[in-house]
């Protein structure tokens, strides 16, 4: 069985008031990211029992065009240490130093929705996180960490006070936020802290934060293990840059700073259940592409090229392609999502030799920075609506194009989904809702399984095996608010509607419109795979409308 990938987030349980409480659990591990990938971003995630009927060589995320030089760093704050000497790299700064001031404790108080019962939120619950003071008086941090919230406190480093704070901005793909506090007086004595490059591959960092099992600073050293993409599990079906490290990131670690020679190389912000001495943090690269994302004042993300790559290791393949016998370049684009601007620069077995200036290799590799990583690393340096430059092997001869980029939303039912009430539509009793991951999950750990293969292949692989007949948002049923007017259905919910009167219901709204335009008095519902119908009358469910809602406290028949 894999091993789960989980926020390092402290989850203190539910709550009352929204007071910080020295108590910990750690909980919450998230479904693993995908293995399959899609270039610029997206890794349109698998799940974990589901095995796709053509399977791909996976590359995950992209986005950019030219190697990211060294950015320039404000020279730190000098120490109150009271000597000039040069620490060894990686070691922990004395206790009251500048990192110390500028490291804080995040308590969230959240309410998440309920997927299966989409009128009705989650109880209250607190968890806690780190962040740190960065330039223009703002605390970076995890999205995880203000996720679903309701009220922030934060508190300074030796500092009882508590101070309310507000979400600025929130990147959930790459799993960053910025917040703000109003209060002036919580910034005095405090200074920013700069960001450093890339740490190499051995080299020593301290993690800082506030773990569960103590109510102070703690630090942890470590060596940085490796440099590779992998899957940010808060939005579950993207994957980036990220740095594994064995210095110890523990729950409620999550959004704090990764420091090396008193500059941030990183946030801390996920671990592997089951594995020791295992953590990843968020690189500056990443870091440096959310703040000039939110430079004009809104977060648009990581935009998408829409690409599914496959690695062209095979020679009868390469030769066939009418590739150089010496060359031991290129990946192959085995499909194309449906984006425009993509199909109209970018052909199914193209051959990507060159991204920017980075030669791409038959493995799907490039190298970054002296280290071997994904070829989508490439691309991921790029904002919404650029450029990218590539090097194309198509018919023989190396042609040089240039692919526009915009953010993919059309999977975001593939992932984890925030900040966004799940829509509903009850009539008669039944409860009709989009298919998400978000939904699925509610069938309990083992949702792959109890979902089924048809909704699993509906919402994962439909779009990439059989386009024509894919629906932008499935519906389903999800369950029935028990009634005389539906007292005698055998389907009682967890099933995709195919359609209603005849009209194929292809999105959430279009359940609305179907009851509405039936001819007579009877509503016919037709449910996938295998087209079982149920019937209800419109006067009598029309009539129940009303008392259903009452009777269950439901707020509105809709929200659409």
């Amino acid at each position: 069985m894999p091993s789960l990938r989980y926020p390092a987030l402290c989850f203190i349980g539910a709550v009352l008031i929204s007071l910080p409480a020295p108590a910990a659990q750690p909980t919450a591990i998230n479904p693993p990211p995908s293995s399959g990938g899609v270039a610029g971003g997206a890794t349109h995630q698998l799940p974990p029992s589901a095995t796709p009927t053509t399977p791909t060589t996976p590359i995950v995320p992209g986005s950019s065009i030219n190697p990211v030089p060294t950015p320039s760093v404000t020279p730190p704050p000098a120490q109150s240490t009271g000597t000039s000497q040069a620490l060894p790299e990686g070691t922990p700064l004395p206790e009251g130093s500048e990192p110390e001031k500028s490291v804080v404790q995040i308590f969230n108080a959240y309410q998440e929705p309920n997927w299966a019962a989409p009128w009705m939120p989650d109880m209250i619950h607190l968890a806690s996180g780190t962040g740190f003071l960065i330039d223009g008086n703002r605390i970076m941090t995890n999205a995880h960490v203000v996720a679903w919230s309701k009220q922030l406190v934060v508190r300074r480093y030796h500092d009882p006070k508590p101070y309310f704070a507000h979400v600025e901005f929130v990147g959930q793909d790459v799993d960053l936020a910025v917040l703000k506090v109003d209060n002036a007086t919580f910034y005095d004595g405090m200074k920013s802290l700069s960001f450093g490059p890339l740490p190499k591959v051995r080299s020593t960092v301290v993690t800082y934060g506030f773990p569960a099992g103590g109510k102070q600073i703690s630090y942890t050293r470590g060596v940085v293990s490796r440099i590779e993409v992998e899957g940010y599990v808060h939005i579950g079906n993207r994957a980036f840059l990220a740095v594994q490290t064995d210095a110890a990131i523990n729950p409620g670690n999550s959004g704090g700073p990764v420091i090396q020679d008193d500059k941030v190389v990183g946030v801390a912000f996920e671990g592997i259940a089951g594995l020791q001495n295992t953590g990843y943090f968020i690189p500056t690269v990443i870091i440096h592409h959310f703040l000039d994302d939110i430079a004009n004042g809104t977060y648009s993300g990581v935009p998408d090229t829409g690409l599914q790559l496959a690695n062209l290791q095979n020679p009868a393949f390469r030769r066939m392609l009418k590739l150089p016998d010496d060359s031991k370049r290129g990946v192959r684009v085995d499909q194309i999502l449906d984006i425009p601007a993509t199909k109209a620069v970018i052909q199914p077995n193209d051959v990507i030799m060159q991204v920017g200036d980075y030669p791409v290799d038959e493995d799907g590799t490039i190298t970054y920075d002296d280290n071997t990583v994904g070829v989508t690393t490439a691309f991921d340096l790029a904002q919404n609506n650029d450029t990218i430059p590539l090097k194309i092997w198509r018919n023989g001869q190396m042609i040089d194009v240039k692919l526009p980029v915009k953010v993919y939303h059309d999977d975001a039912a593939q992932g984890n989904q925030y900040d966004t009430l799940p829509r509903y539509y009850i009539y008669g009793g039944l409860v009709f809702t989009t298919l998400s991951l978000d939904y699925l999950k509610t069938f309990g750990q083992n949702w792959s399984d109890a979902a089924g293969h048809d909704l699993i292949y509906e919402l994962f692989y439909r779009h990439l095996e059989d386009p024509a007949h894919w629906r932008p948002e499935p519906v389903v049923l999800a369950s029935i608010l028990d009634h005389p007017v539906n007292a005698n259905f055998g389907v009682r919910g967890q099933v995709m509607v195919d359609k209603i009167n005849g009209i194929t219901i292809n999105r959430l709204t279009d359940v609305p419109k179907a009851f509405a335009a039936t001819t007579g008095n009877m509503a016919v519902i037709e449910f996938l795979p295998d087209h079982h119908f149920e019937v209800i009358r419109k006067d009598e469910a029309e009539k129940a409308n009303p008392d259903i809602l009452s009777t269950y406290e439901v707020p509105a028949q809709s929200r659409l």
